[in-house]
């Protein structure tokens, strides 16, 4: 990987933005991208990043889709709340409260929700079962059924989540975090310019005006990756209302985060993979995973 200057990435204004009243704490802001006229994908991300880091994917889709991405509690454009709500039960009920906020503000359209890891996991453990969805395209979801798969996942789960706790949180400066991205083995094979939109998106000015700090802090990321494992074996594909597509890293691939899981065995689920791509694909194959959505959504959306 490089972060060459020659590959910059922006993500434009908004073309609008809804503040939605989770809680009594808690704020997250929907943003509306792209095609308002075109079939509607609604997009989040994984554990301690931020929606608009996966800028170099979803620009790909704003000539043809309205888009309305939105981060996680406490992560991305929203505010640091209390840590105690900092969980899957919690971004479950986020997810739905969401999803309604996007139908009273936008108007209610046929839909495709667009989502990658945890976020993934969440949509699935939504008690609406993606009733509000068209379709579901999943980008890496860490779920898998118990036994040795989930075995492998806690302990893979509990190695990562002390590893997040270790984290650097603080920077001088955005370059410190672009400079040390060459050395995280799980940014190895991003495009160019993601470190500078690693920076922009998941550093926020420290809070006692002496730096860079993290959006989503270390102790909240290690937080929701240690529990992941136990929410994931309750993923159960065949109580899903609407169609399933699992996009998964390469099998072949060693990982440095969350691995991906073998979905062979589930039969009411539509499981690919992308090849040479780790669980960052969105960031190392953004082309692939675009042309995968639109291809997905046409067959979901046709006449």
């Amino acid at each position: 990987m490089t972060d060459s200057n020659d590959s910059v990435w922006m993500p434009p204004e908004p073309l609008a933005t809804h503040d939605v009243q989770l809680d009594a704490d808690t704020v997250v802001t929907l943003r509306r991208h792209g095609n308002p006229n075109g079939p509607r994908l609604v997009l989040s991300h994984g554990n301690g990043l931020a929606i608009d880091l996966y800028y170099p994917f979803w620009s790909l889709l704003l000539d043809d889709f309205d888009i309305i991405v939105h981060d996680i509690r406490n992560h991305g454009w929203n505010p640091v709340g209390p840590m105690e709500r900092h969980n899957l039960p919690t971004f479950i009920r986020d997810h739905d409260r969401i999803l309604e906020a996007i139908d009273a503000q936008f108007g209610s359209k046929p839909q495709v929700g667009v989502f990658h890891s945890i976020s993934a996991l969440i949509a699935l453990l939504s008690p609406a079962r993606g009733r509000r969805f068209s379709g579901l395209f999943l980008f890496d979801p860490p779920v898998c059924k118990p036994g040795r798969t989930y075995e492998e996942l806690d302990a893979a789960a509990v190695r990562n989540a002390e590893m997040i706790r270790r984290r650097t949180e603080k920077f001088k400066t955005r370059r410190e975090l672009i400079e040390i991205l060459p050395y995280m083995p799980a940014f190895q094979q991003v495009v160019d310019g993601v470190g500078q939109l690693l920076a922009e998106t998941t550093l926020r000015e420290a809070a006692d005006g002496d730096g860079y700090e993290l959006r989503c802090p270390r102790e909240y990321e290690g937080q929701i990756m240690e529990y992941a494992g136990i929410f994931a074996v309750s993923v159960d594909f065949e109580s899903m209302a609407c169609p399933v597509k699992v996009m998964g890293a390469d099998p072949t691939v060693p990982y440095s985060y969350l691995p991906t899981l073998d979905l062979s065995d589930i039969t009411t689920v539509d499981y690919d993979f992308i090849a040479d791509a780790t669980h960052l694909m969105l960031l190392e194959q953004p082309q692939e995973c675009a042309q995968a959505v639109q291809q997905y959504t046409q067959q979901i959306l046709q006449p």
